[in-house]
Formats: structure tokens, sequence, C-alpha cells
């Protein structure tokens, strides 16, 4: 076995231009496979990190389909009077913050942006994990009091061109041509989903109603149930409540919808365990036509090589000793192009990490998974090749030419 071993090696090197372009479809698709099941378990992760920031305790009601008679009758609506009946006489309900949310041309000196503003109680920090990084947050007086003040998320400074937005406190700027008095700058909490809290403005929801959007209607709920064992407590609760203020007897359906984190945590890491899968197995056929290309490598060295397998027959080895010297070279190719095609792929997801600031893990399972695939890719096309040379007669072989 040492020798066989050795021979392979030795015809592997003999070649070694040939032997490279012929690892270089293990080494790309292990590479991919290794990049993209990164990428995938890193995004599985960086969405259950945010969403528990949420906090898994918290429902989300919103409004939803209009009936009436059993038909459609476009998108319904929800107003103050509903998050005021919520909080009205709570049993499993810890806090109620409605929102209202519109984006305004926000103004410092000369530099102005397009933001995000959105108009809470000031529960909406509470439920939401918000915290304070610089000054103060609003409070129920101001709301009530319809003041013209402003809570900055973190990045909402670096949109009108300041590196800090703490430099802000106790600035004004403009919002909507309206002055506004910077309070406090919440810290950092990162993107979720296609938004981003971080660059967004908080204000008083009867003050956005009233002084800047001029409209009743709120856009979501946040409710916050007492504790995780109360959640389908503060539903029933919720959806009672909510139907008693729209008039909607028992039978009917209801015009409002209630999400909790928690399944919308399940949803989003089932969507992006989809797509991880369907991204490896694109790169996965990267491994198929490398393997496919070792094959067709193998089988051209076989032909190279017909004199010196019978030779080889002649002075007495046996069909079993031929074999097992091309499903080595086979081998050897295979785990040689993975373990490249590893390297490239940890690189490449470090890189893209850094570059473009990416969450990528890179799973030990991964990492075995790809070496058992390159070594069974060897082993499964070096089979024919090596039962090809095996079993050339010693006689016909020596006087190939």
């Amino acid at each position: 076995m040492g020798e066989i071993i050795r021979v392979a090696f030795d015809a592997v090197l003999a070649n070694k231009l040939r032997s490279l372009l012929t690892m270089l479809g293990i080494v790309i698709g292990i590479a991919a496979v290794i990049t993209m099941v990164a990428l995938g378990e890193g995004a599985q992760r960086s969405v259950a990190q945010r969403l528990q920031t949420l906090g898994t305790n918290v429902l989300t009601v919103r409004p939803g389909q209009s009936f009436q008679g059993g038909l459609g009758r476009g998108q319904a609506s929800m107003s103050i009077d509903d998050a005021e009946a919520l909080r009205a006489n709570p049993k499993s309900i810890g806090a109620v913050a409605p929102e209202i949310e519109s984006r305004f041309q926000v103004e410092y000196g000369a530099a102005n942006a397009n933001l995000s503003v959105v108009g809470t109680w000031p529960a909406y920090f509470d439920i939401n994990q918000g915290r304070v990084a610089q000054g103060r947050l609003f409070t129920d007086a101001e709301d009530r009091g319809r003041r013209r003040v402003v809570v900055l998320g973190a990045l909402a400074g670096a949109q009108l061109g300041l590196k800090d937005s703490s430099s802000l406190v106790g600035e004004s700027i403009r919002i909507r041509g309206i002055p506004f008095d910077v309070i406090g700058v919440l810290a950092e909490k990162g993107a979720q989903g296609f938004s981003n809290p971080d660059e967004s403005l908080y204000i008083p929801l009867a003050t956005a109603q009233f002084r800047v959007m001029g409209s009743d209607r709120i856009r979501s709920i946040a409710v916050q149930a007492l504790d995780d064992k109360s959640m389908d407590a503060a539903m029933a609760e919720i959806d009672l409540t909510l139907r008693r203020e729209h008039r909607l007897r028992p039978e009917e359906q209801a015009d409002f919808n209630i999400r909790d984190q928690a399944s919308l945590l399940t949803t989003m890491q089932e969507t992006t365990q989809t797509f991880s899968l369907l991204l490896a197995g694109i790169a996965a056929i990267s491994l198929l036509v490398g393997g496919i290309g070792i094959m067709n490598i193998m089988l051209v060295s076989v032909t190279e090589r017909t004199r010196e397998i019978g030779l080889r027959k002649a002075l007495g080895a046996t069909g079993m000793d031929i074999m097992l010297q091309f499903l080595v070279e086979s081998l050897v190719l295979c785990l040689a192009g993975g373990t490249l095609g590893l390297l490239l792929g940890v690189g490449g997801a470090a890189l893209l990490q850094k570059v473009a600031g990416w969450t990528v893990v890179v799973a030990p399972e991964a990492i075995i998974v790809a070496i058992a695939f390159s070594a069974t890719v060897g082993v499964f096309f070096g089979i024919w090749p090596a039962r090809r040379a095996a079993s050339l007669a010693p006689i016909e072989s020596l006087r190939y030419e």
C-alpha cells in the first residue's frame, strides 16, 4: 500500500499544471459551498439576534382587511382609541405603544435628509428595548402637551452630515419645516429587515398626529405581554378588546392582525435556512462538474499509461493493485482540491465579513462535510477509470502504442 500511494503521488506531481487544472472544479465547488453556507448561517444568527432584541413577549397589531356582508372592502384602519382601550384595564398586557410613521425632509443648518419619523408613546422604548445613549426620552406629559421634542436614532446624525448624533442633543432641527428640540439619542441597535431604526427620529404621538402628519390613523400597536407565559392570554385579550371597539361579532372575521415575535423569528429562520440550502445546492453543481473533470482526466491517464499498466501486471501486480493505484490518484486530486477550496472558502467568507460587513459563520460541520464530500467525489468518479485500468490484459497493454 505504501508503494501504491507513493506511485500515485508521483503520477499526480509529474503533471503539475494538468493536476491543478483538474482540481479547479473541486476547488471552486468547495469554496462556493463553504462561503454560501457561512453566509446562510450568519444570516440566521443575525436575524435571531435582532429579533431577540425586540423581545419574545411582544405582540404587534396591524390593520387587516375590512369586511361587510362577507365581502372585502379594502384596508381597515386603527386609531388611537384602540390603543387607549388596550391599556385601559389590562389583565395580561404589560405595556402598549401605538405607532405612526412617515418620511419627511429633516433639516439641520444647511444639511437636510429624507428620514423616517415615528410618532409613538414613551412605552415604545421599553417595549422595543431602546436604550438612551445621550440625553433623555420624552414623557407622557410631553405627549399630552404635544411638545415639539425629538429623540434621534444612533445614525440619524450621520444622515445629516455629522459624525456623532450625540452632538445634536440640545440643538434644534426642523421636521417638515417645523422646529424640534433634540432631547436624546438612542444606542445603536442595527438594521431590522428593510428598515433601520438607528436612522429614524422619534417624536410624541400627539405631536405627530396634530402638528406634523395631520392624521389620527396609526400604523401598528406594539403590545407587551406580562411575560412569555401570558402570550396566549394577551392575544385573547387584544382580540376581545379590539372586536368590542370595532363592533365585531364573535363569528365575524377580524379586521386586524396579531403577530408575535416568536413566530416571526421562526419564519425568518426557516426562510434563511431555505435560501442557504438553495445556495449550497447551486454551489454543489460545481462539485459535480469538478468530479466529471477528474473522471475525464483519469480516463486519459489510463490511456496514456497503458504500457505501464501492462508492465506492472507482467511483474506480478494484481488487478486490485492497479485499481487502488488509480483510486488513490483520484482521491489525492479531490482531497487536495477540497483542502484548497476550504482555505479559499474560509478566506472568502472572512473577506465578505470585513469588506461588506455581513455576518458569516463557518460551522465545523460544513468543513467536515466539505472534506468528506470531496473524498466521496474522488472515490465515485475514480472507480470507473480504476476498473478500466484493472481490466486491461497484460499482453495487449504491452503491445499498446
